[in-house]
């Protein structure tokens, strides 16, 4: 068992933590719509067969499925920071191999590095809880889970302006460049967590999530080539289905695994990893339909005869308004919950895509869907952490996230396959060229309405939150009503150093009688602390900063307020309570 719960407590979190762990969510998820502007073009590109060239998508979706929960884990149990660099290096390793070839196998190889560093998005979102205070964690956590979408969409009119005007590999030296900057960046300014899980690496369960989850992808990407019946495709969901339920009867035995299933089955977090599918389906729907019908020819009838850029340019008010929501759902989510502003979300992104089907005839049009589905997208995508964080420890918060943003992948994934067959079935054929119809563009929007209300559904079925009702007041003031509340239920006291003064950024651990950590906080800037107890009983109130002797302090709990300062002038004493 490794156990890492007693380090010093990590440097203080400036003001710039949050926009450099939000610029290295976009950077990661640009490299999901990277190529989206010459997908027709890369079959020549690479000198390949098309079937063999959309290889270079479904690696990185794959790779990025298969890295989050793991890198979820390893940041959990190592350091949330360190694994958050490892992520971004491993991309920019990958966009470098990519920008110097044109062979199929390199590119196939740097793309699936590229995929690697999905795992970015729940180690910053487990950052944040870490160091935030209450009253910034909610706008935080939005931006970041909203950062999934607007990487790709403001990729796409970046994209299209390099790959119109200069040599398509420029786009991945433009990754790597962005790669080590927000690497820079994080160095700089991101502080590493003090919050640490107890256990050790699931190496076993790692290889079966990652060998189920290729199994189950796999077909998904490539069954419309394959034909849904093949015996290929078949064989690949059959033996996809039984990896993962070997996998969960070992995880389930395991002492310290990979996932929590137990935790998993709780309903509020599987309820809301079913919703994140679903608005993984809606998300990429939109990406997938509005540049190739902007992008027609004028000719077919129903084209809107734009440039690449434009077309572009028209989608990028998706990704600029779900990073504009972010404010508006904390603020939302302070007054109502989590629960409410992901219902909201999946109501807008219904009503975008059922106006959506009246608006495709100017291109102005186009821009209205995106403003819209912008909106609903980013206030699905804000609550998902949120209803995550608050339904698990503090010590899973990367594992679970990074399963979370797995279920959005997986949507992602199937919307991409499923997408791909309809447009391709209803396509005509024109001089050997397959061109989409109006019919197949309905279609998908069809498709993408049931997927809303589906995980509609899922967010009605979400629990209530146990908790009282609270008064409409601000954020601020409800942090403090926060702690305060949180107190009955634990412990509270200052930190105090030798000459009496209140320590900041102290790290106190509550300890349980069996030696293990039952919570972890840092103190205010006047030495405060509150800290919950999981039950009543004996514990032991540990605290430790930098310059300042350590100290422990035995403290029991009967279900009252209590409390406790902790003296750090006394390095080494233990005081009984």
């Amino acid at each position: 068992m490794t156990h890492t719960t007693t380090e010093q407590p990590g440097r203080r979190a400036s003001g710039t933590v949050v926009p450099v762990l939000a610029f290295a969510g976009i950077v990661v998820a640009v490299m999901q719509t990277l190529l989206v502007p010459v997908i027709k073009d890369l079959p020549q590109l690479l000198g390949t067969a098309p079937s063999n060239a959309t290889w270079v998508l479904t690696s990185t979706l794959l790779s990025g499925a298969v890295a989050t929960p793991i890198m979820g884990r390893l940041g959990d149990l190592y350091g949330k920071r360190r694994m958050l660099i490892l992520s971004l290096a491993v991309m920019v390793v990958g966009a470098l191999i990519s920008a110097l070839t044109s062979d199929l196998l390199t590119m196939i190889a740097g793309r699936t590095l590229q995929g690697f560093a999905m795992g970015a998005i729940p180690l910053g979102i487990g950052l944040m809880r870490d160091m935030l205070p209450r009253e910034k964690l909610g706008s935080a956590m939005a931006l970041m889970s909203s950062s999934i979408g607007v990487g790709g969409g403001l990729a796409l009119p970046l994209a299209a302006l390099v790959a119109q005007h200069a040599d398509w590999h420029a786009l991945f030296y433009g990754a790597a460049g962005l790669g080590v900057l927000s690497i820079v960046l994080t160095l700089a300014v991101v502080p590493e967590s003090p919050v640490r899980a107890q256990g050790s690496f699931d190496l076993l369960g790692a290889l079966g999530l990652s060998a189920g989850l290729v199994l189950f992808l796999l077909p998904i990407t490539k069954g419309s080539d394959w034909g849904w019946t093949s015996g290929t495709t078949l064989g690949l969901f059959g033996a996809s289905a039984l990896v993962l339920l070997l996998w969960g009867v070992m995880e389930l035995r395991r002492t310290a695994p990979l996932v929590d299933l137990r935790t998993t089955a709780r309903p509020a977090v599987l309820f809301t990893n079913l919703a994140s599918i679903m608005v993984g389906v809606s998300f990429y729907v939109v990406s997938l339909v509005l540049p190739q019908l902007l992008q027609l020819p004028k000719a077919t009838g129903y084209g809107l005869g734009q440039s690449m850029v434009v077309a572009g340019l028209l989608v990028a008010p998706l990704g600029l308004t779900m990073m504009f929501t972010a404010p508006v759902y904390a603020r939302l989510s302070a007054r109502y919950g989590p629960k409410v502003t992901l219902i909201l979300g999946m109501l807008i992104i219904g009503i975008g895509y059922g106006a959506g089907l009246g608006l495709m005839s100017a291109p102005w049009q186009s821009a209205v869907i995106a403003v819209i589905l912008g909106a609903g997208i980013g206030l699905a995508y804000s609550s998902l952490p949120a209803l995550i964080v608050g339904a698990v420890p503090a010590s899973e918060t990367g594992a679970a996230n990074g399963l979370n943003t797995l279920m959005r992948s997986i949507g992602t994934s199937v919307s991409s396959a499923v997408i791909g067959m309809v447009l391709a079935n209803t396509a005509h054929t024109v001089g050997g060229v397959a061109i989409p119809t109006m019919h197949g563009f309905h279609l998908s929007f069809l498709i993408a309405t049931a997927a809303v209300a589906v995980g509609l559904l899922m967010a009605l079925l979400l629990p209530r939150p146990n908790r009282a009702p609270r008064l409409r007041i601000s954020s601020e003031e409800e942090a403090g009503i926060a702690r305060a509340q949180a107190a009955l239920r634990g412990f509270r006291g200052r930190v105090l150093g030798a000459d009496g003064a209140p320590v900041a950024r102290a790290k106190v651990t509550l300890i349980d009688r069996r030696g293990r950590q039952a919570g972890a906080t840092l103190s205010e800037e006047d030495g405060s602390y509150v800290i919950a107890v999981p039950a009543q009983g004996a514990y032991v109130l540990a605290a430790r900063a930098d310059g300042h002797g350590p100290s422990a302090s035995s403290a029991t709990h009967s279900g009252a307020e209590r409390a406790e300062d902790l003296d750090l002038s006394l390095p080494g004493e233990s005081v009984s309570a």
